[in-house]
This record gives structure tokens, C-alpha cells and sequence, in this order.
């Protein structure tokens, strides 16, 4: 069965900057609690699926599992996208919320519930603050094409000392007094509502240089997000483009894409760095942090080996062998979004006017079947993703059917940026 989904924008980004507005508020959470090993270890570790730089590791919710649930550092309560994971006989004392998020759409419907246990690893916690949404409104598993089933952040990062090595995929978690000299670069970690805040300068055309304060966000796909500066909106770059950006809680986040001169992480220079401009009214004007410049996500954190370590305030950072390569932005215009009943049937949800996809003829709702001869089933979402932002003037092949007819079309990719 074919899903519409024209909110999910693949080729680009997501966006995971939650804000939450509770009405009532986490009344009755358990704050002091964290995860525990199961035995007398201290340290643990668990390869991870990187896609679309989203970190997905594998969760025990209420014994029952594994389940796909992506690591978030920018997320405090452990977020259930997908309800039907949990047995309703399990769950008692719900409360009904509303929550506002980033987005151009109303609040949301979700519950708080106080009786669920995660298990990561060898690790678990009794009684995590959790929210169940009634609705799955990211549609994650068409982005990722992998069934997510949630987010988990703050508590499990808080629980430990957690190393990200994205070359290997693979996380590795330590009880905090374990804690050892680390001779990497370093930067202190301010903590605002449970969420980890960087001050570092990034050079803006036309503006020079500003100290920005970042979220650090490994849950949003993108480099950097520019959301306000002095507390209003923040100046576009020229050039940039009107683009969709993706989706926070409140539904579909516009914007523009442009690029800052250059971002500084202790000794580390990364230049001339793709960055999203969100429109002001979808995100910076619900957020509650008002000071808040903006988000560094995981195209920039991928370059590095990363070490949060929340109870110390502190990231340490080395680079990889990935820290040398450029940013890029999709370069056809096509968005895409896979079924999420079979997983292996790839549509078009959108069109961006003026792009080599729309030159080309491709239409919103065709199925694609293959990519330069080799079909659709033999690439991964992020083998599409990277072909289709690889080289400008670069010419594809793309295979599609439209109303039981195929098609072969020839895009020539192209950088606006």
C-alpha cells in the first residue's frame, strides 16, 4: 500500500528541536533516577544504524523488544512514537497533555506515563519520564526506511560517560567514576531544561563574527540551524533558497538553506558549512529559550569521535577521517519517502519548482525504480541520498513509474549553493 507523505523531506533534513510546553507540566517524574548496569560491569557498548545521520540504536521497552529508537541529545523525556510498542494492561495513571512544538501546525495530544522500563545494553532504568504521542506525527520510519519506534536522550546521557564513534557505529557508555583524563578538544556544556548548550564564535556574511549559543543536537540530521539572533530573526545569507527543512512536533518547518562562513569547535575550523535558516515563526518564536542562537546537529558531529560526558559539563572531540569533506546540500529536487509496509518501494512526495527533477519531468507520487540501472531495492536511503548530492553537472538515471507506465528520465544534478 502506497503512503502520501509530503511532509517528509529525505534528501535534506530533519528536524529534532524539541520544545516541549507542557500544560501540566512533569509533575510526579523521578529526576534522580538513572540507568544502571544490570551486573557489576562499568562499561558497556552497542554497535548503532547511522541513517541519514540519525544514531538508532536497538531498546528493550517493558521486556519486550529490541525496538528502533533514535539517540537525541536533544531530547529530555523518553519519547514513544509509536504506541502500539506498549501494552495498554501495563499502563496506569496516564495524564493527557498537550504539547506545543517547532512547526507550523497546533498543539498535540500525547500521555505521560511513569511506568515504563528501558533496558540499552546491559543497562536499565525503572521509571522512565516518558511521553507516548497519540499520533506518530514524524513518520521516522518512511524518512529512515526502518521502523522507529522512538527517542531517547537525557536520561540514558546522564546516566553516563557515552563515546560516539561514528567511523566504527558504535557507542560505548561508562559509569561516570570511571571518568579518566581526556587530552581531546574540550567544551563546557551549559544545561538548560536537560538539554546540552555550546558558546562558540561562527563568521556570517554580512554580519562577522557572533558568539552563537548552540543546542548540541545528535537527533537532527542537518550541520547547523540559525534560528534567531538577539532574540529576533535571524538575517538570511545571500545567496540561500526557500526550502522545506523537515518536521518537529508541530508539523512541517520552512525556511531557507544558505551557508555561514565558517564554525569554530576549540581548535577545529569548519568552513563554509551548509546551515538552515528556519522561519522564525515555526521554530525560535515557540522556543522557551529565548537566548538560544540555534542547532548543531550530527553533519557537523559526524566529523568527529565524540565524548559527552553531562555529569562532568563537558564534550571532548577528536576529528575523523570524514572531517575534510565538504558540505553539500540534494542537488535533483526530489524528496522521496519509502512505504512503511514493505520498505522496499521508493515514491516521490515532492517536487521543488525550478530543479532538475521538475526540468526532468518527475511528478510528486511517481515510484521510483531504479537509479542508473541498478534498482531501487539495491541502494540504501542514504546511497540515494549521497548520489543525488555527489557532483554538480553530474548526470542520473532515473527509472520510474507513473499510472502503470515506466519512464526513463536524465537529471544533471545542480549545486545552488
Amino acid at each position: 500500500m502506497k503512503l502520501t507523505c509530503s511532509a517528509i523531506k529525505l534528501p535534506f533534513i530533519v528536524l529534532f528541536v524539541i520544545t516541549f510546553a507542557f500544560q501540566t507540566g512533569f509533575v510526579g517524574f523521578c529526576y534522580g533516577q538513572n540507568f544502571q548496569f544490570d551486573y557489576k560491569i562499568k562499561r558497556d557498548a552497542l554497535s548503532f544504524k547511522l541513517v541519514k545521520n540519525l544514531i538508532i540504536i536497538p531498546i528493550y521497552i517493558n521486556d519486550k523488544g529490541p525496538f528502533n529508537f533514535i539517540l537525541d541529545t536533544g531530547v529530555d523525556p523518553l519519547i514513544i512514537t509509536d504506541s502500539t510498542i506498549v501494552d495498554k494492561n501495563q499502563l496506569t495513571n496516564l495524564r493527557k497533555v498537550k504539547i506545543n512544538g517547532t512547526g507550523e501546525g497546533d498543539e498535540l495530544t500525547a500521555y505521560i506515563s511513569n511506568n515504563i522500563n528501558a533496558r540499552v545494553g546491559a543497562a536499565s532504568m525503572k521509571h522512565v519520564p516518558t511521553v507516548i504521542l497519540k499520533e506518530d506525527v514524524f513518520n521516522l520510519s518512511i524518512y529512515l526506511g526502518l521502523k522507529i519506534h522512538g527517542l531517547i536522550g537525557y536520561h540514558f546521557f546522564n546516566s553516563f560517560i557515552v563515546k560516539i564513534n561514528y567511523t566504527q557505529a558504535k557507542v560505548s557508555f561508562s559509569l561516570p567514576q570511571t571518568r579518566k583524563k581526556i587530552k581531546w578538544n574540550k567544551l563546557d556544556l551549559e544545561f538548560l531544561e536537560n538539554k546540552p548548550y555550546i558558546n562558540v564564535p561562527v563568521k556570517v556574511p554580512d554580519l562577522g563574527e557572533i558568539n552563537a549559543k548552540l543546542i548540541i543536537d545528535c537527533g537532527a540530521s542537518h550541520a547547523l540551524s540559525l534560528e534567531s539572533y538577539k532574540e529576533g530573526v535571524f538575517p538570511l545569507p545571500v545567496p540561500s533558497f526557500q526550502a522545506n527543512l523537515g518536521v518537529g512536533l508541530g508539523g512541517k518547518i520552512n525556511g531557507n538553506i544558505g551557508r555561514v562562513t565558517s564554525i569554530k569547535l576549540g581548535e577545529y575550523e569548519l568552513k563554509n558549512v551548509l546551515t538552515s535558516f528556519p522561519n522564525y515563526s515555526d521554530v525560535a518564536a515557540k522556543a522557551r529559550q529565548k537566548q538560544r542562537t540555534g542547532n548543531l546537529g550530527s553533519d557537523i558531529l559526524k566529523k568527529f569521535t565524540v565524548i559527552f560526558d553531562y555529569q562532568g559539563g563537558a564534550m571532548y572531540f577528536k576529528k575523523n577521517s570524514s572531517f575534510a569533506k565538504p558540505f553539500e546540500h540534494d542537488m535533483s529536487g526530489v524528496e522521496i519517502y519509502v512505504d512503511d509496509r514493505q520498505f522496499n518501494r521508493v515514491y516521490v512526495s515532492r517536487i521543488e519548482a525550478a530543479s532538475p527533477a521538475e526540468k526532468a519531468g518527475i511528478l510528486a507520487d511517481d515510484e521510483i525504480l531504479s537509479i542508473n540501472f541498478k534498482k531501487i531495492t539495491d541502494y540504501s536511503i542514504d546511497d540515494v541520498v549521497n548520489l543525488l548530492k555527489s557532483e554538480h553537472g553530474k548526470t542520473i538515471l532515473i527509472e520510474f513509474s507513473r499510472n502503470d507506465k515506466v519512464y526513463i528520465k536524465i537529471l544533471a544534478l545542480k549545486r545552488r549553493l
